[in-house]
């Protein structure tokens, strides 16, 4: 798994070879968060934007956004 960062949110993505295509997802929130593009600049787009869209989202309706996890231990 390749990993890749918007804000504070974690992803990993991975390359389907067969379909020529990215695709990934949050993994530091308990909330599904998914995106996929066919290049790099449009997977880093596609992460940009499906974060923003899940933070309209939980706005939208007023709840909280899951925060992101740290993966630190105290």
């Amino acid at each position: 798994m390749n990993i890749m960062k918007y804000k504070n949110f974690i992803a990993e993505f991975e390359y389907d070879a067969e379909a020529k295509f990215f695709h990934g997802r949050v993994v530091n929130i308990r909330d599904a968060v998914t995106f996929e593009g066919a290049s790099a600049s449009e997977l880093e787009q596609a992460l940009a934007d499906s974060v923003e869209d899940y933070l309209e989202f939980c706005r939208d309706l007023g709840r909280e956004p899951d925060k992101p996890l740290s993966g630190n231990i105290n």
